[in-house]
């Protein structure tokens, strides 16, 4: 949204700039497309200035966590899933399970007219003795949007079946927040968190978050990752918006030869029947005291930098965060943890 915003307010500006050779446009223009384009464009940090005001502003209005954030009216189903050993770890059957997992995800998005539908996985590992690691996969189907939810659950449950040995699981209730710091929140199970969003991997990494940040790594960490899969018709829309802006704003001829491979790649895939899917990614680092909690940052920044994987620790959201990496994240309301 940040970057349409810029190709807009770029495509606004060369208007008035040609608008003046013809007729002098009021001063006042030139001063909103300036303003525009600093909010929009000036980042001290990982966000822009106009996304950093709304995080604050989203900061002064929840300081708690609401009911609404993960409590939307609706159907919710949660499973353990324990894959087969060593899936995630073997490259050729970490495909196949992305292969069936998409195609869940295909399913999913194609059940109802409009997108809604959210399928969240979590990974937790806990380290003692021995490192013990807990999946979850939980669907949501929002009120009203499916006539008959219990159709589309029994089939993802198939499906997911397929991937390793499936469990119906009533998820814990959500730790309260007990006390607040400077990027950590303690919980009531006198546990201290901080979450950070994965705002960005290479395609090298082949959405294989789980192995390089949690298999191997003498830590507790949580991962959570939040799908929600279009309808083909409104995969197909984004596609055409896509690629329009992208043809009519980008300048840079390299620029211009990526977008179109990745355009290319992106059409071929819909073509054989896949669908878009919104995602958001979370990661998670449990201790048991401020000082842990930032020696476990810095050891998954660390990390993620040796994978040339993005955190966004999300300042001044930690009292709410941290939900995004347990079953309860499946039904989030979209757009609550910017």
């Amino acid at each position: 949204m940040e970057t349409m915003l810029t190709k807009v307010n770029a495509g606004v500006g060369g208007a008035v700039l040609m608008s003046a050779l013809i007729t002098p446009p009021p001063v006042w223009t030139f001063g909103a497309v300036g303003a525009a384009a600093a909010l929009l464009n000036a980042s001290p940090g990982p966000r822009s200035i106009a996304r950093w005001a709304a995080v604050g502003y989203r900061y002064l209005r929840e300081r708690t966590i609401p009911d609404a954030l993960s409590r939307q009216p609706g159907v919710t189903m949660t499973w353990a899933l324990y894959p087969d050993h060593g899936t995630m770890q073997d490259p050729h059957r970490r495909a196949a399970f992305h292969d069936a997992f998409s195609r869940a995800l295909t399913f999913a998005g194609n059940q109802a007219r409009t997108a809604g539908i959210q399928v969240h996985v979590t990974h937790h590992a806990t380290v003692s003795d021995h490192t013990a690691h807990t999946q979850t996969i939980s669907v949501h189907v929002p009120k009203g949007l499916v006539g008959q939810p219990a159709r589309v659950l029994d089939t993802l449950a198939g499906e997911f079946a397929g991937l390793g040995v499936l469990m119906p699981l009533t998820p814990e209730p959500i730790p309260v927040v007990s006390e607040r710091g400077s990027g950590w929140v303690s919980l009531d199970d006198g546990r201290f968190a901080a979450t950070a969003r994965i705002t960005a991997w290479p395609e090298e990494c082949g959405g294989d978050l789980m192995p390089k940040l949690l298999l191997g790594q003498h830590a507790e960490r949580s991962i959570g990752v939040l799908y929600r899969p279009l309808t083909a018709g409104q995969s197909r829309r984004s596609t055409k918006w896509q690629e329009a802006a992208g043809e009519a704003f980008t300048t840079d001829k390299i620029k211009q030869e990526a977008q179109a491979n990745t355009s290319d790649t992106r059409r071929g895939a819909l073509v054989q029947g896949a669908t878009l899917v919104d995602l958001d990614a979370y990661l998670t680092v449990w201790g048991d005291s401020p000082e842990a909690i930032t020696g476990a940052r810095w050891q998954a920044v660390l990390t993620a930098d040796r994978h040339r994987i993005h955190l966004d620790w999300l300042t001044g959201q930690q009292h709410r965060a941290h939900v995004m990496t347990t079953p309860h994240g499946a039904s989030t309301r979209k757009g609550a943890i910017l």
